[in-house]
């Protein structure tokens, strides 16, 4: 994807070129023509690790972003080199190269940097010597298995949408009939309480009584997308292990385990075109 070769570019993956951009060059209300005076502030923070893009757009509409201790009133105000970015007064550290971690995740943690209920995140329990990262995509409180990990917010969202085609694989193990027919249906959609939902690749593995286990596979991802497909079919879901995503995999990591994916393999695996 032209998307995912322009973010590792700009970030030194795909050449041999290394980008240093420090911060945003002015607070104008309209963006200026020429994208080579900087990069918008927005991307650049996403970029940062700072937050997603979105909630960089909320963080910059509550007045808290400031460039050169002026505060930031559109989302579109372009970084250049050389300037100083804040929120709520704390300097934002420039972007570095983008890095990409696999991580095991266990159970019993939700995917979000503050939980308004207080449990415990899977950001808590990451090494302190990880720098800050963002999840790509989420796994619910009660879903385990891989989550990729970037220190580049517009990559992970670039990797999340489903027009970049990689697959998610899971492990499920459910309770209750599985009608293998009504299973291979999935494949050409399914429509439930009037969501649609795409094609899912799902196949049954092993049955014991009234527990089975399958191989479910799909691209978009949406929130609580298995448990409800199956759900739908009168399947309970009493377990879910998400095995891969897109060309990574979670292979042999411990659960609770952070391992890096090298430079050279995330440059490899990611489409350039």
């Amino acid at each position: 994807m032209r998307a995912i070769a322009s973010a590792l570019a700009c970030n030194g993956i795909l050449n041999s070129s290394s980008t240093v951009a420090t911060a945003a060059s002015s607070t104008r209300s309209s963006p200026p023509a020429d994208d080579a005076r900087g990069e918008r502030i927005a991307k650049w923070l996403a970029r940062a690790g700072a937050a997603s893009r979105r909630d960089a757009e909320k963080l910059i509409a509550e007045g808290r972003v400031r460039i050169n201790n002026a505060v930031v009133t559109h989302p579109a105000t372009f970084v250049a080199s050389g300037d100083v970015v804040m929120i709520d007064k704390a300097v934002v550290d420039a972007p570095q190269r983008t890095r990409l971690w696999r991580y095991h995740k266990p159970t019993g943690l939700v995917t979000t940097h503050r939980d308004p209920q207080g449990r415990p995140t899977v950001f808590d329990r990451l090494p302190p010597a990880l720098p800050r990262v963002i999840s790509v995509g989420r796994l619910d409180l009660t879903s385990e298995g891989l989550l990729l990990l970037t220190n580049d917010g517009a990559l992970a969202r670039t990797l999340e949408l489903p027009a970049t085609g990689w697959i998610r694989r899971y492990r499920v193990r459910v309770h209750g009939m599985v009608d293998e027919r009504r299973l291979a249906a999935l494949a050409k959609g399914v429509t439930i309480e009037g969501v649609g939902y795409g094609p899912i690749d799902a196949g049954l593995d092993a049955r014991k009584g009234d527990n089975a286990w399958l191989t479910v596979s799909l691209r978009e991802g949406r929130n609580r997308e298995v448990r409800r497909v199956m759900a739908h079919l009168g399947l309970t879901v009493t377990r879910l292990i998400r095995i891969a995503y897109g060309p990574f995999q979670l292979g042999t990591l411990p659960r609770g385990a952070v391992e890096e994916i090298p430079t050279r393999v995330l440059r490899d695996q990611l489409p350039r075109a």
